[in-house]
């Protein structure tokens, strides 16, 4: 019996011990509960299911699709014969020089356009749009970045409109749109009469500051908030169309727009691979491809003349 007196205390004071430990232990949780709930307070989900106030508006070339729709589009009317192999030369540098640069350059994007607008001038406008939905399965299906796919569906299962806004022809863009399954698409409107294109452009391309008021116009059409919405882009000569929004995001940023959304904090996505990628801004190897494929055309069009 004395053995046992002299474990006594011990036991007591081992559960003494584990009285308190059990105590700090709970008070710990209910500290990292309290702590928890602050910062889930503080950074709410995003985007908000059922915010219907909200919405996404996403750019297109390098942000929800590698390289530029208008230069796809080119090669697919190529393919259908609407111009000579010429024109097939100067689109096939200009997408080299785009890929490469993974900025838009303005010089290159009017080019790009004036050739474009030549090019369907007295064309339907619903022949046009039949073709695109052929050139998106030859040429951008494959194309489409699956990371930025991913955000707009996120948007979408929230309960949220998610439009495309770019400087493509709108006819590319709501094919685009249509095929991912979003809202719609805000894009440059080429004039028409009487449903055939007449070669020129209804007010400017959507470019630039032309993009913010776009988001504008149509937020205030559907009733928005702006501070509750996102926006996405590659480039910093999207920076007017972000600065509207309460959620701007640098997807794939060039080097200006990489700098600034640091700068101000903007949340940052780079589905871009390799590290000559994370430069320039394409995908490993696709450098080599693009510059190879204009070289070619070049070669091509240079014996054709000789």
């Amino acid at each position: 019996m004395a053995a046992l007196g002299w474990l006594t205390p011990r036991r007591r004071s081992a559960t003494a011990r584990s009285v308190l430990a059990g105590e700090a232990s709970a008070e710990a949780a209910r500290k990292s509960s309290q702590e928890t709930t602050e910062v889930s307070d503080a950074e709410p989900e995003f985007p908000v299911l059922g915010d219907d106030k909200a919405a996404a508006f996403f750019d297109l070339d390098n942000t929800v699709m590698q390289g530029a729709a208008l230069f796809h589009f080119g090669r697919g009317l190529y393919k259908r014969k609407f111009f000579e192999t010429r024109d097939l030369a100067k689109f096939a540098w200009q997408q080299a020089w785009f890929r490469l640069a993974g900025v838009e350059d303005p010089e290159h994007m009017q080019e790009a356009r004036d050739s474009a607008l030549s090019i369907v001038q007295g064309h339907r406008v619903a022949e046009l749009q039949s073709i695109g939905e052929e050139i998106y399965d030859e040429y951008m299906a494959e194309r489409i970045w699956p990371g930025t796919r991913a955000l707009a569906q996120a948007h979408l299962d929230a309960g949220q409109k998610v439009w495309l806004v770019t400087a493509a022809p709108v006819e590319i863009a709501q094919v685009i749109a249509r095929r991912l399954g979003l809202t719609g698409a805000l894009g440059t409107v080429a004039e028409s009469v009487d449903g055939v294109y007449t070669g020129k452009l209804v007010g400017e391309p959507l470019h630039g500051p032309a993009k913010a008021e776009a988001v504008r116009a149509l937020a205030s059409a559907e009733g928005l908030d702006l501070s509750r919405c996102a926006a996405y882009s590659d480039s910093h000569n999207d920076i007017p169309m972000l600065s509207l929004v309460g959620h701007p995001y640098a997807i794939n940023p060039d080097t200006k727009l990489r700098k600034h959304a640091r700068r101000l904090d903007w949340r940052l996505r780079d589905y871009r691979t390799g590290r000559k990628a994370a430069k320039v801004g394409i995908p490993a190897a696709a450098g080599v491809g693009a510059v190879a494929g204009g070289t070619a055309a070049a070669i091509a069009l240079h014996r054709r003349r000789r």
